[in-house]
């Protein structure tokens, strides 16, 4: 039985899941904001990528070591995702992604050019296995979460800011940008993805669809 918790503090260990594939590491940066990045590495390989270089390079890289590090996925624009982008890139010489409409932003506030621009159903190699794209317009017009469709076991999707255990993403009092990421999240993750599909949000504890899904209704009528 794994241990992992998906319980990371800002200053704290790593946690470490194990799938047949992939090996799954998240680290928690960053005292005021907490923000997750995530290490996904192939077993078979020894390639992996990063999700979010968000802060604290002298955190993130020698948790990279001396692995290949083909790619840094940022998962949306804002200022607390992308921080540590320029050390981690010049260090590993990863492949910079992100999603098409907030690419140039990104680029404008770190001086890190995007490499591979992206857009729902693209597809990014994490050594012989597979991360799926899925644009998720609202907390950011590109906004982007990644799914591991897992053939030995559920789904894993690492989700940035657009869904949290409780809720989908801050749309800062913009019911239209609202009503535009819960529409997002409820066709293109809950209404295709299992219950048993675990996902890893951009800070604080993961979650899985099926906890989740019972209160869809709330988040609607709420409206944030």
């Amino acid at each position: 039985m794994s241990s992992y918790s998906g319980e990371v503090t800002p200053g704290g260990a790593p946690d470490t899941r194990e799938l047949d594939s992939l090996t799954i590491t998240k680290v928690a940066v960053d005292e005021k904001m907490s923000n997750n990045c995530y290490l996904i590495t192939c077993k078979h390989t020894g390639e992996a990528v990063l999700i979010d270089a968000a802060d604290s390079a002298e955190t993130l890289l020698p948790l990279i070591g001396t692995t290949p590090l083909t790619h840094v996925i940022t998962t949306h624009q804002h200022w607390d995702h992308h921080r540590a982008l320029a050390d981690v890139v010049e260090a590993t010489g990863a492949a910079t992604v992100a999603g098409t409409p907030d690419a140039e932003a990104i680029t404008t506030q770190t001086g890190v050019p995007i490499a591979l621009d992206v857009a729902q159903g693209d597809t990014i190699p994490v050594g012989s296995c597979t991360l799926e794209v899925i644009a998720l317009a609202g907390h950011t017009p590109g906004s982007i979460a990644l799914l591991y469709t897992d053939p030995d076991g559920h789904p894993h999707l690492f989700t940035g800011d657009s869904l949290f255990p409780g809720g989908v993403g801050n749309t800062f009092g913009d019911q239209a940008a609202f009503e535009q990421l819960y529409d997002e999240v409820t066709t293109k993750i809950f209404d295709r993805l299992p219950d048993d599909t675990w996902f890893y949000p951009g800070h604080g504890n993961d979650s899985t669809l099926g906890v989740q899904r019972p209160h869809l209704g709330e988040w609607r009528e709420r409206g944030w």
